[in-house]
């Protein structure tokens, strides 16, 4: 149960800051090359931080 529950706030998490990345972008008027980069950056981290806190769930 307590996968089920990890997984629906990852994705949530992951929406958020995605909707926060999209302002950031609109914001500061990047060229259209930069605007894939930018996300692919940030959703890497993002998926590299949940899969650790996963893994540390899973130890301890």
């Amino acid at each position: 149960m307590e996968i089920f529950l990890f997984i629906f706030f990852a994705a949530l998490y992951l929406v958020v800051i995605n909707t926060m990345t999209n302002s950031l972008v609109v914001q500061k008027e990047m060229t259209e090359e930069k605007i894939p980069n930018v996300f692919t950056t940030i959703n890497v981290l993002i998926m590299i931080l949940l899969v650790s806190t996963y893994v540390r769930l899973l130890i301890i």
